[in-house]
């Protein structure tokens, strides 16, 4: 009866019944209960899966994350939920898709106090519960009916110098060292670690000043290949370093305390890099993150490499699970334990991606609502609005951050795409960056492993493309998304709580639903 009573949406008591009933499931009895696990989530913002050393960049150096894919697991399919902020983090707390949040499915939104979060969990249980940096966000959380971010206490009055004038003065390790400092004796913690780089924007330069050489810059086909180009993938470099420093000394500090090997580590992104073609959007550049995770006390053989596909809300029942809870069954994500014991996994061939609106830079706050199923052969793509911009409008005035094709960031990269797009060798990259698109798109990943080929349509696809059509509408109907299960779409409406522009732009009034159609 419990396990049903937590599936549902139901009122203002639902919270606290998901909080008793996750302290009654604890196995005081248990291994787990004897020596829960701490967990150190360590998430940076907007890095794609190629950008470290353990996946293969040549410019790179990524101590951190390659030591924990060496200890521990090395994911090679692993996708987050939505390429874009919020609702990415929305799904790692509460281990759902986005189309199951309401209006945490938007960026610039809240998340429903009523959708139970892994944090909160652990911390019912006994846990002590902790972040820096960037936890959930961007968005407000009152109206959602929280009053402290899901991912944690803040731990932010640490500062440093930063090394470039565009990183955070934050002292993520050093917060760390005071969570770790006030943590009660006896007590596992969970720490969120998340650092607000790569997030642009970046020191112009700063790249080459470190001596990186732009001659070994591996430039995506989806970019022009030059030196503006490659200069600005240096910049980004340098942040993922600055976030993968501040792995290796929170590292260090469970090393020298006695406690890393019953922690687990993850060390990842909440999505792809901040260029075009890439962020805000379902291809590769924009969902496939790096994921590696080190417990030794619970992975067995661990160096191993995991060709099996995840998504990043996996982690939620995968760490209450850990911990010995049982996850809820509002939670659809499953757990990766059966993979840490290298079991052969079932049913692991495909990630499941979407999005909602991002920045809203269209006509009326418009989403640019679309769905996609990965596996390792093909991408497959249903966007339900193809008459919208994809990329935002080329019209700053409805854009919310008042810039043209808004939902990519500005970056030298897109103003050299912009300035060009005209011009032979440019024009058709300018196209994939900032084109409409058709309702359907098929890629062959061994052909065209950076989806730059739209193979929907073709006659000797047909198969393909229904096979993986229906395969994704049967996903998204059986978990409850109401573009294709039924029921309100409501994201093109949902308050917009980023900063507005001063141009007038707002999201359109809900329509009367009881409107004669």
């Amino acid at each position: 009866m419990g396990v049903w009573l937590l599936g549902q949406s139901g009122g203002g008591d639902e919270a606290m019944i998901i909080r008793i009933l996750f302290f009654l499931v604890i196995m005081p009895g248990s291994a787990f209960a004897r020596e829960r696990p701490n967990i150190l989530f360590c998430i940076s913002d907007d890095q794609s899966y190629a950008h470290t050393g353990a996946n293969g960049d040549p410019v790179v150096q990524t101590p951190g994350f390659d030591r924990i894919a060496r200890e521990g697991l090395r994911f090679l399919h692993a996708f987050c939920d939505a390429p874009t902020c919020g609702p990415s983090r929305s799904a790692i707390l509460t281990g759902q898709s986005i189309w199951r949040l309401e209006e945490a499915g938007n960026i610039h939104s809240t998340l429903p106090a009523r959708f139970a979060t892994y944090t909160e969990m652990l911390n019912e249980a006994g846990y002590f519960v902790g972040y820096t940096g960037k936890g959930w966000s961007p968005g407000r959380l009152e109206p959602g009916g929280r009053t402290e971010n899901p991912a944690g206490a803040e731990f932010q009055s640490r500062k440093l110098k930063p090394p470039f004038k565009a990183i955070r003065n934050t002292d993520y390790a050093a917060n760390f060292a005071d969570f770790l400092a006030r943590m009660p004796e006896g007590s596992p913690f969970c720490f969120w670690l998340g650092t607000f780089e790569p997030h642009r924007a970046y020191e112009l330069g700063a790249g080459k000043r470190t001596g990186k050489d732009l001659n070994k810059v591996i430039v995506p086909p989806i970019f022009p290949d030059n030196e503006i180009v490659r200069s600005d993938i240096l910049d980004y470099l340098v942040e993922v370093e600055h976030f993968d420093l501040m792995v290796s000394r929170a590292i260090a500090m469970l090393e020298e305390s006695g406690q890393l090997e019953n922690t687990i580590i993850v060390v990842t992104s909440d999505h792809g890099m901040p260029f075009p073609r890439a962020k805000a959007s379902l291809y590769d550049g924009g969902t496939r993150v790096p994921l590696a995770i080190r417990w030794p006390n619970g992975i067995t053989d661990p160096g191993r490499t995991v060709d099996a596909f995840v998504n990043l809300s996996d982690l939620a029942p995968t760490f209450l699970q850990a911990a010995g809870l049982k996850p809820p069954t509002m939670m659809t994500a499953r757990s990766l334990l059966g993979i840490f014991r290298d079991e052969e996994p079932e049913n692991r061939d495909a990630a499941f991606i979407a999005m909602e609106r991002h920045d809203g830079c269209r006509e009326g706050g418009k989403g640019y609502p679309c769905r996609a199923i990965r596996t390792a052969e093909f991408l497959y793509i249903h966007n339900f609005e193809p008459t919208r911009w994809p990329s935002g409008s080329p019209d700053p005035s409805v854009c919310a951050r008042s810039i043209p094709f808004g939902e990519i960031d500005s970056s030298p990269t897109k103003t050299f795409l912009m300035e060009h797009r005209n011009e032979h060798g440019v024009a058709r990259l300018a196209e994939l960056a900032f084109g409409m698109r058709p309702a359907e798109e098929l890629y062959d990943l061994k052909t065209d492993p950076h989806q730059m080929v739209n193979l929907a349509g073709s006659i000797r696809m047909a198969e393909t493309q229904a096979a993986l059509r229906k395969r994704l509408f049967d996903h998204l109907e059986s978990t409850g998304d109401p573009r294709v299960a039924g029921g309100p779409v409501e994201w093109d409406y949902y308050p917009y709580y980023g900063q507005i522009s001063t141009r007038g732009w707002n999201v359109d009034p809900k329509p009367d639903r009881n409107e004669p159609k």
